[in-house]
């Protein structure tokens, strides 16, 4: 059974950019990154289940999440700095 940590840790790898490999470049160019590799998952969860009609929906999905960890990365960030 997977435990919390576990979760934590896999979510860690991926999106915190503090953690995973795009920390090297610039926020924005990570969420570009972020923002390909997740219209890449989309085409292969489309490809997968067999359904082109599902693309749409999952590219759409994944945008809005990872623009939504970006924005709030960035709101924070500008909160800690005094901005």
């Amino acid at each position: 059974m997977i435990d919390k940590q576990q979760i934590t840790t896999a979510w860690d790898a991926v999106m915190n950019e503090e953690r995973n490999p795009l920390s090297r470049f610039p926020l924005i160019t990570a969420h570009m990154l972020m923002q390909i590799l997740a219209w890449m998952w989309s085409a292969i969860f489309s490809v997968a289940v067999g359904s082109y009609l599902v693309f749409g929906v999952t590219v759409i999905s994944h945008a809005l999440i990872v623009a939504g960890v970006f924005a709030t990365l960035i709101v924070f960030r500008r909160a800690e700095a005094g901005a």
